[in-house]
């Protein structure tokens, strides 16, 4: 009776894909990709190239790479147990404590995130079509975001996000081919040097000259805040790689079932993970592409020109001084990418915010996934930054730059050592608890997982505590 109550709460696992068949289930990291790539990297990234120049390239390159471990650290969470980083956070303290943390912070950053991006993306839509006007723009924007997530299922979300990405990525490195500063330049770049703020851009009323007001929003952004490694897990779930398939959203573990994981549904799993690891790779190289070409763009059109343009300045500027120097084709095509960049981190927004604050209810207020569905709960969610997306545009609609670098240092950088240190906990210490013995020894994180948290957790805890003081209070 008992061998047929075990083999009951088997869980039903689908063979992992192999060799060149991996890449046809690509799909998480394309909407992870697509959704960080926006108003970090046409604003920010051009601007701070413009500022700065490719000196800091490296700012990219590290902030992508380490938020890289700590997305696929809890993804790989998700792929062994089926539930996404927010159920994970639940099981790490009592009184659902870090949840509360989370849901707190999180929504007030939700608020202006997704309103810094819905504000920008209305300025570029502004200067790709002039006729339509800013506001307009946002409202067209946030319209076409709701109508992507609406229905809370992956494959939508999948399928549009595919054709951003395309879009961005040829857009912006055609553009940045122009200027390419050359590979020796590239790798000088790479040396941690903080170079000063050269006197022209210091001069001019906005732009300060601690390097590190422009170098730690740029951090912060660098793959997406904390959000974006949460959604990540969302993304995993709606692929169904591993445990996650069949699952849906809004639930925690099947605890009895991954009790009962017997090794060879292990080892399929452990193949899903291997499914995970080039997933997450493609968007690490994404998003350092990418980011890398806006910034090297900035430097090597805006720079020289010593232009360091702010609010509804951004979109007009960069189209005037790409199609002067290439034609209308290469102001188009960075226009182009900057704007399908914003839309697109928009709506993955859209879509993971209203996710992460149902998770996030469903946990702290039982009552509320008692009394409404978890869809339902996501509608609301999504309708609520839907209207909070219009009140921002008639208020902040001409402060995009500073509305994302305040989300960049809160959302990006205050909550990420925080991030790395519960992933670390719950993949090295709460997984194992939730599996069979014989599961929890195949399924073991190697010890790589463990640095690449550690060193992630450092590196962002030096920026909170060293740097960021000065750029929040200091002149």
């Amino acid at each position: 009776m008992a061998e047929e109550a075990k083999e009951s709460n088997e869980m039903v696992i689908k063979k992992p894909p192999v060799g060149l068949a991996v890449l046809a289930l690509i799909g998480p990291s394309i909407v992870w990709a697509a959704e960080y790539i926006g108003s970090g990297e046409v604003i920010l990234a051009t601007r701070t190239g413009a500022i700065l120049g490719t000196a800091v390239l490296w700012a990219i390159v590290l902030g992508v790479f380490l938020k890289f471990w700590i997305g696929m650290s809890g993804a790989r969470y998700t792929v062994c147990t089926g539930e996404g980083m927010i159920d994970m956070f639940n099981r790490i303290g009592s009184y659902h404590l870090v949840v509360w943390v989370v849901v707190v912070i999180q929504f007030a950053c939700a608020i202006f995130s997704i309103g810094a991006v819905a504000t920008a993306a209305g300025v570029f839509v502004n200067s790709m079509a002039p006729a339509i006007d800013p506001k307009l723009g946002v409202c067209l924007v946030s319209l076409f975001a709701v109508a992507v997530a609406w229905s809370g299922t992956f494959d939508v979300l999948k399928i549009v996000m595919s054709v951003f990405v395309l879009i961005i990525v040829l857009g912006i490195i055609y553009v940045a081919g122009h200027v390419f500063p050359g590979f020796g330049e590239l790798l000088k770049s790479l040396s941690f040097g903080i170079p000063e703020v050269p006197q022209w851009a210091a001069s001019m009323e906005k732009v300060s000259d601690n390097p590190w007001k422009e170098i730690l929003p740029l951090l912060g952004w660098g793959a997406g805040g904390f959000a974006s490694q949460v959604w990540y897990t969302y993304w995993v779930l709606g692929a169904g790689y591993g445990a996650a398939a069949g699952r849906g959203y809004g639930r925690p573990a099947d605890v009895s079932a991954l009790k009962s994981m017997s090794s060879a549904t292990a080892e399929k799993i452990k193949g899903w993970c291997r499914v995970l690891y080039v997933d997450s790779s493609l968007a690490m190289v994404i998003g350092i592409v990418a980011t890398g070409a806006f910034f090297i763009a900035g430097a090597g059109v805006l720079g020289p020109q010593q232009l360091a343009p702010e609010g509804n300045e951004v979109a007009f500027t960069l189209s005037k001084v790409f199609s002067d120097r290439w034609g209308p084709v290469g102001g188009f095509l960075f226009i182009l990418a900057g704007t399908v960049a914003l839309i697109s981190t928009n709506t993955g927004q859209l879509a993971g915010w209203p996710r992460l604050l149902a998770d996030s209810f469903r946990i702290c207020i039982p009552g509320v996934a008692k009394k409404f569905s978890w869809k339902k709960q996501f509608r609301f969610f999504l309708l609520f930054f839907f209207c909070t997306n219009m009140v921002i545009v008639f208020f902040f609609e001409k402060s995009p730059v500073v509305l994302v670098k305040v989300s960049a240092i809160f959302e990006g950088l205050l909550l990420t050592p925080l991030q790395a240190m519960l992933v670390a906990v719950g993949l090295f210490i709460v997984m194992p608890k939730l599996l069979s013995a014989e599961a929890a020894r195949i399924l073991k994180p190697n010890r790589i997982f463990a640095v690449g948290l550690i060193i992630a957790f450092v590196v962002f805890a030096y920026f909170c505590i060293v740097q960021m003081p000065s750029v929040l209070f200091g002149e």
